[in-house]
């Protein structure tokens, strides 16, 4: 690990405007990946900003909004009350990722901010766009099984590795930030996380020097009928191959409103729009979904190793909503 500045800050207000003189400088919060990352010598920021003294380590609500705290750990966030009444598909999801002493450890903005879990990312003897632009992809046309089959580019292969952003993908989220000058703005979750396109290197639309500050989710009607699926390797300790967070909005057995995010398959939370537009109105009927499940995966793109999370997709959406609805 190499040598680096460390600063304590007060305020996020004065955490943002110091990052935003440095562009070297990382946030530190609970460190689960970016630790990793600098042990590796693939990040190598010359300052860390501790942001453990501030306040944003609360749950909150405020009329028909849950605002979640930068700062809050993600077992606190899966097993706060108002979560697991409100919004159980992220409960599901949080507690579908990780160990128990990174969960402990883990907080809701580094969640969001965490990097590809992509062996060629790792490994600084490969090439790779997102840790080095202009280096190439090495998992273009190498071991791309975990890779993605949706909004790839040539330059970038590589997958979101969270759980608990399909989640918030699917619930409609908002990102609350604050920028070096004390401006704050919302940016809606579909927004927050990029596609690689020709700079893979950027995972998020963050400006320089911000920081994030909560999560906001907005109460809906769809908690009875919500559910995580994750299909992996192992049962515990592996990231996804293929995920589905599904929540459903039913009157009776008719589908009033449908929301629906992959994870395992692309750069970022792959929200699915085609298919909630198709199952909007519908009765809530196995052929139906048969049906929904192969329309999300009409546009999938799948590389020469991993073809198979298209039928992996297809047959996990199914059953994602089959369990939504019972």
């Amino acid at each position: 690990m190499r040598a680096f500045q460390y600063t304590r800050a007060d305020s996020a207000e004065s955490a943002a405007a110091e990052a935003g003189k440095n562009t070297r400088a990382r946030f530190l919060a609970g460190g689960t990946n970016l630790l990793d990352l600098m042990k590796e010598d693939i990040e190598r920021p010359d300052q860390l900003i501790d942001l453990n003294r501030l306040s944003m380590t609360e749950i909150t609500e405020s009329g028909d909004r849950i605002r979640l705290g930068a700062l809050v750990s993600n077992t606190d966030t899966a097993n706060h009350p108002l979560i697991k009444q409100h919004f159980p598909l992220l409960t599901q999801a949080i507690l579908a990722g990780a160990s128990q002493q990174i969960r402990n450890m883990a907080t809701n903005g580094g969640n969001l901010n965490q990097r590809t879990r992509c062996a060629y990312f790792y490994d600084t003897a490969m090439p790779c766009n997102k840790r080095e632009p202009g280096s190439g992809c090495g998992a273009v046309g190498g071991l791309n099984r975990m890779h993605a089959i949706f909004g790839w580019s040539p330059e970038c292969v590589a997958v979101h590795p969270s759980d608990m952003c399909v989640a918030l993908a699917a619930l409609d989220a908002t990102v609350q930030v604050v920028d070096s000058q004390g401006v704050a703005r919302e940016i809606p979750f579909a927004n927050y996380h990029r596609l690689p396109g020709d700079s893979p290197h950027k995972d998020n639309t963050l400006a320089p020097g911000e920081l994030i500050t909560s999560i906001e989710l907005t109460k809906n009607k769809m908690a009875p009928h919500s559910h995580y699926l994750k299909g992996r390797d192992r049962a515990s300790y592996a990231f996804a191959l293929v995920s589905v967070g599904v929540a459903l909005h039913l009157d009776r057995n008719k589908i009033g409103k449908a929301r629906v995010a992959l994870g395992g398959v692309a750069h970022k939370p792959w929200r699915v729009n085609q298919l909630e537009d198709f199952l909007q109105g519908k009765p809530a009927e196995d052929e139906i979904f048969v049906d929904a499940a192969a329309l999300a995966v009409k546009t999938a793109r799948p590389l020469e190793r991993n073809a198979f999370k298209v039928d992996l997709a297809r047959r996990a959406i199914v059953r994602a909503l089959q369990k939504a609805r019972d």
